[in-house]
């Protein structure tokens, strides 16, 4: 399931699963995430098409990130990506960061999304630069921010192996990964951006998140024409994780009639 791709000259890490004539659908992971916290989504779409998580530069199995590298250098990686897998169209599914690079892919490539599933993200953050300031501060011993971090981005009380997955997958990122990533998101200013979203677009939070609480995603909502807003309750910020049957439901309901 996993390998490693070259594309835009880099490589970088991929897993799919699945096959066959319907859509594919590509995952992107958070900024304390890798694109292995989508193995629930590709169990599942992949029964019935081509289901694509993939690393960011810096991230799992791709190759280290430069310093400056920002959310569209990561939009456009993603696309070189898709490129190197041949795939023209996807629904472009993204959680926080990831819904981010969604955002930032629809601005410069919209022909390549059938439609963007955004998750526990948003447009632009109220305390956005004071979750970034906190998290470069807490980012040079990794594991001892991840153990500090991972009840705050899970809904409480968090399930034991889902917050040790949390903890293993963001105490493996680089710090310096980990600082870039958290520039890209945090500080992210993406309002007129999804003003011009003019594809099917379903945007998902959990009840209980804190980082991205659901206020913002009612915002993405009103910003986006048409868009469709559900809350998965009992869930915090890692929904695809902590609630992987209701999220799985509602995005295959989503794409099911989007061609």
């Amino acid at each position: 399931m996993g390998r490693v791709i070259t594309a835009g000259g880099s490589a970088i890490g991929v897993d799919e699963t699945g096959g066959g004539n319907a859509l594919p659908i590509v995952f992107l992971h958070g900024v304390g995430s890798d694109k292995s916290v989508w193995r629930p989504q590709l169990a599942h779409f992949g029964a019935s098409r081509r289901a694509i998580a993939v690393d960011y530069l810096g991230y799992g199995d791709s190759d280290p990130v430069s310093d400056g590298t920002t959310r569209d250098d990561y939009a456009a990686a993603i696309v070189a990506a898709m490129d190197a897998l041949g795939i023209g169209r996807a629904h472009i599914c993204g959680l926080s960061l990831g819904g981010v690079i969604a955002i930032a892919i629809h601005h410069a490539a919209p022909n390549r999304c059938a439609s963007l599933i955004l998750a526990d993200t948003f447009a632009v953050h109220p305390d956005g630069r004071g979750i970034y300031d906190r998290s470069v501060a807490g980012s040079a011993d990794m594991r001892a921010f991840a153990e500090a971090r991972s009840d705050f981005l899970l809904a409480q009380p968090a399930g034991p192996a889902v917050r040790s997955e949390v903890v293993e997958t963001m105490s493996r990122i680089h710090p310096a990964a980990y600082c870039i990533g958290a520039e890209a998101v945090w500080l992210a200013d993406q309002r007129d951006r999804v003003a011009e979203i003019d594809v099917p677009t379903l945007i998902v939070c959990g009840d209980q998140d804190r980082p991205t609480p659901p206020a913002l995603s009612e915002d993405l909502h009103r910003l986006i024409p048409g868009s469709r807003l559900e809350m998965i309750a009992d869930a915090g910020h890692l929904t695809n994780l902590e609630r992987p049957s209701e999220f799985n439901r509602l995005v295959e309901d989503f794409v099911a009639n989007i061609s």
